[in-house]
């Protein structure tokens, strides 16, 4: 198995600055705001309590379940049981590998998308399982031809991998694709897992591929406080589903961790009880930030769709280039600039890159200066 690609590249980048280089790294979403005030005082005052650093249930608390189930309720319009049909998680990535090892044995199949994030074929690989990628591309709209899905001999397969808000295509979700992922799923008996992280972020919309399907019947939803309240390092994540399906995730769950450090838990409460005012502020500076890096992009001769969601931008590269990777590695050497090849998240991304919009105005115009130069 190979590193992933951003480990890699980072640990050359570091490379590069500590010889004197000053790099612009705008190839990874990790916020560069902090999560609300009144999160970081939870955090602060909880950990001085004596109490608070022993084990914790593995389920987690009960009042951060209760803050997850009314957090679904106030903006996606999903109602959950607390006690059964929620479960933490130190991070949603975490979630993407025990809903594998929940599902997925040697000969099982996995629908992936191309492009997607990298995770979904790596633990499916490690669980032994195949990858069968389907296409998403700028003629679909960067979504599921779930048509030609049909056409295609579905037995072997257990799991199927959506993201919207996707990333790296930024393409919001529609009600209309997720009754459609929801009725594909229960007609072939796949488990449908939509990974949420991005939902709150340059969208007035939050939606849930739970919504209006109350039996929870063949569907899962990963989502997380890494994107919506910056929260990336802190490893707080949930998987929300039918009881049955959060027990079998328990399983793998309650062998690998011991529970979350509870001073993070009464944390995130306090997260989850943020008010719109919170994400109002926050898209105010994604959407300054946005326009800046529309504006790079179109110096570096890419062209962006508009009307992109999440922390990234998504862009078609010149034509004089050869792919993405020949593209990003000349945005390092020339401009010291480094923006992520879109072949990292499929050969669907070979004519794309991705642009991060985590790091502050004054780097960004950095940024542009030195293209325009």
């Amino acid at each position: 198995m190979r590193e992933y690609y951003f480990s890699g590249k980072l640990s050359v980048i570091r490379e590069m600055i500590s010889s004197g280089i000053d790099v612009i790294n705008m190839g990874v979403g990790s916020p560069d705001i902090l999560p609300p005030g009144e999160v970081i005082e939870a955090l602060t005052s909880s950990c001085i309590n004596p109490e608070a650093h022993g084990y914790q249930p593995y389920r987690g608390i009960d009042e951060l379940r209760s803050a997850i189930s009314d957090w679904y309720y106030l903006y996606y319009k999903v109602k959950t049981n607390p006690a059964s049909q929620v479960l933490p998680l130190i991070g949603s990535k975490e979630g993407i590998m025990h809903i594998s090892m929940a599902y997925l044995n040697s000969g099982d199949a996995v629908l992936v998308p191309d492009t997607g994030y990298p995770a979904y074929a790596t633990a499916a690989r490690i669980c032994g399982a195949r990858c069968i990628y389907y296409d998403l591309n700028d003629e679909n709209n960067w979504m599921p031809d779930l048509e030609s899905l049909e056409n295609e001999n579905l037995q072997e397969i257990k799991l199927m991998w959506v993201n919207y808000p996707n990333m790296p295509a930024g393409v919001k979700a529609t009600a209309g694709l997720f009754r459609a992922l929801v009725n594909f799923a229960r007609r072939h008996n796949i488990l449908v897992v939509n990974d949420n992280p991005y939902s709150f972020i340059l969208n007035n919309r939050p939606l849930s591929i739970l919504s209006g399907n109350s039996s929870f019947e063949n569907v899962l939803e990963l989502n997380s406080l890494s994107k919506s309240h910056n929260m990336a390092g802190w490893r707080l994540g949930m998987v929300i589903g039918h009881e049955k399906h959060i027990n079998d995730i328990l399983k793998i769950k309650s062998n690998i961790d011991s529970g979350m450090f509870l001073p993070i838990q009464q944390a995130a409460i306090k997260a989850f009880r943020m008010g719109q005012e919170w994400y109002d502020k926050l898209n105010s500076i994604y959407l300054l930030r946005q326009q800046m890096v529309y504006d790079l992009l179109n110096y570096l001769d890419c062209s962006t769709r508009a009307d992109q969601s999440g922390l990234f931008l998504w862009s078609r590269i010149p034509d004089e280039f050869a792919d993405s990777y020949e593209f990003s590695e000349h945005c390092l050497d020339k401009y010291h600039l480094f923006i992520a090849p879109g072949l990292v998240f499929g050969l669907n991304g070979s004519r794309y890159v991705r642009t991060s919009l985590c790091l502050n105005e004054s780097r960004i115009k950095e940024a542009i200066g030195r293209v325009k130069k």
